[in-house]
């Protein structure tokens, strides 16, 4: 199985991976687990590193197609070869809305320390990464499962603290820009100032820019993905004209079209007020 899960990766050109024993990782989710058809014993943790480029008024997660497509379509065909592999096994893939805690359980497999911005940071790939996780009834130590180690923190320099345009990892605020941007209720005349200040349709990078780890992997070029997916059909700015030009199937392929367009519309009128598209309260 270790060799399988081997291949598998490689072929998806996904170096850092790691299994843990299920009971080494915490259940945050337990309604997710209920709805499986088996009982897991692994979980296969992975990261997906996504960063291809810089962007200007988008998070560089959001530059590239969604995210959660990448990782059904991953899901699918890790399904596929298991099944040619071995018919009696069993396997779940989840990302984001995890049945465990993710962050937790990928720096317990060693893949990463814990940024002070909450974000798991890989030696290689910096924060510029999605964490994965496929859980297996095949047994943990045919997975080469790790023993699991006391998650890592950051040095905690204070790099993405200071940085922060909200305040919120300053415990100046209890919103981060991302979120100010994703918000469906009007925004207040503060939060419309700091949107126009950060220059940002769609989320914020901020803390990631400032981060010593990542300045350090995109400076030696190790950040750069090897994933084609995240390195095709990227949007490296958003404006009103290419949103408007936008089919509904074009824009639902992309991460920030899930609080629909009402919202990037709001948040592009206050960024090129001159445009003619109106800013909507979503």
């Amino acid at each position: 199985m270790q060799a399988f899960l081997s291949q598998f990766f490689e072929s998806e050109h996904i170096s850092a991976w790691a299994a843990l024993d299920i009971r080494d990782t915490r259940t945050t989710r337990p309604y997710l687990l209920d709805r499986l058809d088996f009982t897991p014993k692994t979980a296969i943790l992975f990261l997906a590193p996504y960063y291809a480029g810089d962007t200007e008024n988008l998070s560089r997660y959001a530059a590239p197609r969604d995210y959660h497509l990448y990782m059904k379509d991953l899901f699918a065909r890790f399904s596929s070869a298991l099944s040619a592999y071995a018919q009696d096994l069993h396997a779940a893939g989840f990302s984001d809305h995890s049945p465990i805690d993710e962050r937790d359980a990928a720096a317990r497999a060693g893949l990463g320390l814990l940024g002070d911005n909450g974000l798991i940071i890989n030696e290689r790939y910096g924060s510029f990464v999605f964490i994965g996780e496929i859980l297996t009834d095949a047994p943990p130590a045919a997975c080469g499962a790790v023993t699991p180690t006391a998650p890592r923190r950051c040095a905690g320099c204070g790099a993405c603290r200071a940085a922060c345009p909200s305040g919120i990892l300053r415990g100046e605020s209890d919103k981060c820009l991302s979120a100010i941007t994703q918000q469906k209720a009007p925004l207040s005349d503060d939060e419309i100032a700091l949107v126009r200040r950060a220059n940002t349709a769609w989320g914020c990078d901020d803390c990631q820019s400032a981060c010593p780890h990542n300045q350090k992997a995109i400076r030696e070029g190790s950040a750069m993905t090897p994933i084609p997916f995240f390195q095709e059909k990227r949007i490296t700015r958003i404006t009103p004209a290419l949103l408007s030009d936008m089919t509904a199937a074009d824009f639902a392929a992309r991460a920030f079209s899930f609080r629909g367009r009402a919202v990037l519309e709001r948040n592009l009128a206050i960024l090129y007020p001159e445009d003619k598209t109106k800013q909507i309260e979503a």
